[in-house]
């Protein structure tokens, strides 16, 4: 299976820090925008591994911001992917970004590596 990412569309992350939930419990939160819908499954897994929890999942229509829904639509093309992730630790999520970055810079080198524009 090919996998074709551009890098400007996937390098939206946005890093939401001290933000508290119930009002007492201190979390830090990555929001990562426009991920790849084939990448979501590397991501949760890794999430979990390093002691993260995906918080919220959306798609968002590139067409009309009103629209947004939680869960996969059933034609999801022209929808942007937006994952965000929390944890206790902020280095946790600091390394999860650090994962991320490298998965694509990794995917943009094998895809010009076989010459894929």
């Amino acid at each position: 299976m090919e996998v074709y990412v551009k890098r400007k569309l996937l390098r939206g992350i946005k890093m939401l820090i001290e933000k508290y939930i119930n009002g007492y419990n201190q979390r830090s939160q990555l929001e990562f925008k426009n991920v790849s819908k084939e990448i979501i499954p590397w991501l949760e897994r890794t999430a979990e591994e390093n002691n993260c929890s995906v918080d919220k999942k959306e798609w968002k229509s590139k067409y009309n911001s009103y629209v947004v829904y939680d869960y996969e639509p059933f034609c999801s093309d022209g929808f942007e992917i937006n994952i965000t992730v929390s944890s206790h630790d902020a280095n946790y999520l600091y390394f999860l970004k650090f994962l991320y970055n490298n998965k694509l810079d990794t995917i943009e080198y094998l895809n010009n590596c076989i010459g894929n524009p």
